[in-house]
């Protein structure tokens, strides 16, 4: 195809509330050698893009300061893969774009009966799930987890693979619909956060024994009660501070006792390769069981390119359920 010489994207007028958002022109990207260009057909909204908008997470030298880490779409230039590809990615930013390069490691194709909505869902919360839930916290068959944040694209993706790889899930979530839906998509038991102590409700559900592997998002506010909630040789895996990093009476010694670790990770200031090894295990584990019509994303709401403040407010608002999208061209 004949690509234009420019393209329509969001900028950004420097940080803070959703309106700061704009349509605008520019010139098309250009991949380094390791890269391809796609022609963006849909692109996902996540957490750090909130964060990068607003201010405190800013990319990382030579990434590009154009918001959106997921896209679905066209190989269009590039090494690694064959032009007319179409390919889900995690970029490096940028997809909020009608185009935006991404390492040609990172890219993985589209399962089978996959749209461009469906595909570009994937990349950020399947990368984030296996490289923390499966890698670091080493979940297995047959043992117990727990999933703070049920509802959300991260939490509903991990749910789901980990009931797939033999699992027993648990999940918090914020209202009661949220905990339905998290039971819908394979928890043994979803717990209001609200309304129960999730600690309490652990030790009632495991029979004193706690669980195996807990995934947390929130942060310094759930640490005590998760380490209450592990156990013996349990692994706490963080993966944001969405309610603080701070933590005060943490007893140091639980830890020595029932041999437990902490460990957390971020994806974006990762390597090419090192993310390139993630979409390896991914097409290996985890594609057959999405070309297998299993373990789908779960889709909220889709909007325009041009109603991006508007899908940003739904996410702050915190009242979805699964993946926020976006759709270009």
């Amino acid at each position: 195809m004949v690509l234009p010489e420019r393209m329509t994207f969001i900028e950004m007028n420097g940080s803070g509330a959703p309106e700061i958002m704009r349509l605008a022109t520019g010139p098309l990207p250009q991949p380094k050698p390791d890269e391809v260009l796609i022609k963006v057909e849909a692109a996902g909204i996540n957490r750090p893009d909130i964060a990068q908008r607003g201010g405190s997470y800013p990319p990382p030298p030579g990434a590009s300061p154009i918001l959106g880490l997921e896209v679905a779409g066209q190989v269009v230039a590039g090494m690694g893969w064959n032009l007319g590809d179409r390919v889900c990615a995690l970029t490096n930013g940028g997809g909020y774009a009608e185009f935006c390069t991404a390492p040609a490691a990172q890219c993985l194709p589209w399962p089978k009966g996959y749209d461009a909505v469906r595909a570009a869902a994937l990349p950020e919360t399947f990368f984030t799930v296996w490289a923390n839930l499966f890698q670091a916290g080493r979940l297995s068959t047959g043992e117990k987890t727990l999933i703070h944040g049920g509802s959300s694209g991260i939490g509903v993706t991990a749910i789901q693979l980990a009931r797939e790889f033999g699992a027993t899930v648990y999940a918090t979530a914020g209202s009661d619909d949220k905990c339905a839906a998290c039971v819908r998509l394979g928890c043994a038991a979803a717990i209001n956060y609200r309304t129960e102590d999730f600690a309490a409700r652990i030790k009632e559900l495991t029979g004193g024994r706690g669980v195996d592997v807990i995934l947390d998002m929130v942060g310094g506010p759930y640490a005590v009660r998760n380490i209450r909630s592990l156990g013996m040789d349990g692994r706490l895996v963080l993966i944001a501070f969405l309610g603080g990093s701070k933590v005060e009476n943490f007893d140091l010694v639980q830890l020595m006792v029932r041999r437990l670790t902490i460990t957390g990770s971020t994806m974006r200031p990762r390597t090419t390769e090192q993310k390139g090894q993630i979409a390896l295990e991914l097409r290996e584990r985890v594609w057959p069981v999405l070309d297998a019509g299993r373990c789908a994303p779960v889709i909220h709401a889709t909007y325009r390119l041009d109603q991006v403040v508007e899908a940003h407010k739904l996410m702050e608002s915190s009242q979805h359920i699964g993946k926020i999208m976006l759709t270009v061209g």
